[in-house]
């Protein structure tokens, strides 16, 4: 199993922490966005004698809710039946490859790309193929033919994150369409994983696969709670496919695990209550704190950072040669004003070779007044570490 770039670097700042350096944690998408109260006064409001298993599938009630809400944006009806209810988006992630892939088939992914989805490969059995997007492009979504040229004979899904975390990237109507066509041209699977679909920014709207009704056997979406509620520690997610093969599939997985958890289950379908208000709310900070983000860093002298359309992820490229040993650096030996950063690597996002080695991921989930001051650390830090 492959380290999280996320991660990996915990010790160090562990460690800069016991020296009483105070560290801004820019390498995780831990929001700090309270959580619903519709969530947490349900928890509070528990009177159930027995916390009890519930269906392998999750609980019935919830899955309508669930139904109810994806048809509540528009998308084609979906019916309590095309959801299954996981432990986490990761659990479904992992249930989407064991139900679609044998072991040593293929997966393509264009990178970079969430650093889990290499380990829940592993996992799974299955291979990891890439193509790649760039900084340069806004990392936009490969050329379909270069796609193409990637598959192999033992090729049978292609996954992508929509909003994409770790760039941010919105997909495109036409590049969701452009795939489901490719999926089912190649009888492929399509898996999209959407739990970031609420942080789409500047006016633009969310694509969801499960519109792609004339490829509906080829269309798996994955879900979570995590992010959309600010949920994270929760551990709830779901796979939602009209394909009853596959769900049947994933039932079976679901099984051998025996539920989801329950106490989760009673907030996430609590958290079907929130208002839009909370939502316009989170944009309108997470829009704020983007922009804020972006203009500071592209102000640091050789720091490239394009603009993010969705999730609360930014790609930034930095004026060092190996990001990996800056951000340690940055733990071990820098601080500015008794405080530092942890930054998230971003060759741990990309399968080829040297890819990303100047890149870090940033997640946006500071307010305004750290963020500001963490910038700022990061832009002395670069200045110190380059004079060396």
């Amino acid at each position: 199993m492959p380290a999280s770039p996320m991660r990996k670097l915990v010790p160090y700042a562990e460690e800069a922490k016991k020296r009483g350096v105070k560290v801004y944690h820019l390498n995780i998408g831990q929001p700090d966005i309270e959580t619903p109260r519709e969530a947490l006064d349900a928890i509070a409001a528990m009177r159930e004698p027995i916390i009890y298993y519930t269906h392998s599938a999750g609980k019935e009630s919830y899955r309508r809710g669930l139904a109810e809400y994806y048809n509540g944006l528009g998308i084609p009806p979906i019916t309590y039946e095309d959801v299954l209810v996981t432990t986490g988006g990761s659990e479904a992630i992992v249930f989407a490859f064991m139900a679609c892939l044998d072991p040593g088939d293929e997966v393509l992914i264009p990178e970079p790309f969430y650093a889990n989805y290499n380990g829940f490969a592993v996992e799974a059995g299955v291979k990891v193929v890439t193509v790649g997007s760039t900084i340069d492009n806004d990392f936009a979504l490969p050329p379909i033919p270069e796609m193409e040229r990637a598959l192999t004979d033992r090729t049978r899904a292609i996954l992508i994150c929509n909003p994409n975390n770790p760039t941010g990237y919105l997909y495109s109507e036409e590049e969701i369409r452009e795939l489901g066509r490719m999926a089912a041209r190649h009888d492929m699977f399509l898996i999209v994983d959407e739990v970031y679909r609420e942080f789409c920014y500047d006016g633009a709207s969310h694509f969801s696969a499960l519109n792609l009704v004339e490829q509906a056997d080829n269309v798996v979406m994955i879900d979570s709670i995590s992010k959309r509620y600010s949920m994270c520690g929760a551990r709830l997610g779901a796979i939602v496919t009209r394909n009853r093969d596959i769900i049947d599939a994933a039932l079976r997985l679901g099984q051998a695990r025996l539920c989801p958890p329950f106490v989760a289950q009673v907030a996430a379908e609590a958290a079907l209550r929130t208002p839009q208000s909370y939502f316009d709310r989170v944009k309108e900070e997470y829009t704020a704190r983007r922009n804020l983000l972006v203009s500071e860093l592209n102000k640091i002298d050789g720091v490239r950072c394009p603009m993010p359309r969705g999730a609360f992820y930014a790609i930034a490229e930095l004026p060092v040669d190996n990001a990996e040993e800056f951000a340690r650096w940055m733990l071990e030996k820098f601080s500015f004003e008794g405080a530092t950063v942890m930054l998230a690597p971003a060759s741990g996002f990309y399968a080829t070779g040297a890819s990303g080695a100047k890149q870090v991921r940033i997640a946006y989930v500071l307010n305004k007044e750290d963020l500001t001051k963490a910038v700022k650390c990061l832009e002395m830090g670069l200045k110190e570490y380059n004079r060396r």
